[in-house]
């Protein structure tokens, strides 16, 4: 996570692409995981892959993501919940499909972002070091 000269937090920078639909693709104790693409039909291109998360609130998918610095009042309100300001905090407004865009934070232990092509069904094709997202079945064997 960007973190500028004064020591807050900076809006995090995504890769050039078409990053339209979002969703929550795994969530447990040990990572939160977005994944994003113009279309998530049949692959996505991005993971925003956030480590011991530690406070979330988006929805379970969503659109068109604006991220922007996390405001001193997000940041305070973060740090009175978890006793103390987390390493990583990102903010950002989304199309959830209401009238309004809705505001959303999260709060890590680590952000990593990835870059790369995640196949969402099963292709008998695929080279064997394809990756396929978490709710795609393993083949039978």
């Amino acid at each position: 996570m960007p973190v500028d000269a004064e020591g807050s937090h900076a809006a995090i920078q995504l890769p050039e692409g078409s990053w339209w639909d979002w969703e929550v693709i795994a969530w447990d104790g040990a990572q939160l995981k977005l994944a994003a693409d113009h279309d998530l039909t049949y692959h996505h291109g991005l993971e925003l892959v956030f480590g011991d998360p530690l406070l979330v609130s988006c929805p379970s998918s969503f659109h068109d993501p604006v991220f922007r610095a996390p405001s001193p009042d997000e940041l305070l309100k973060v740090t009175h919940q978890l006793g103390e300001e987390p390493p990583v905090v990102v903010a950002f407004e989304a199309d959830a499909g209401g009238r309004e865009p809705v505001s959303c934070l999260i709060a890590a232990g680590r952000l990593d972002i990835v870059r790369e092509t995640v196949l969402r069904y099963r292709r008998e094709d695929a080279d064997p070091d394809q990756r396929f997202a978490p709710r795609v079945p393993a083949p039978e064997q």
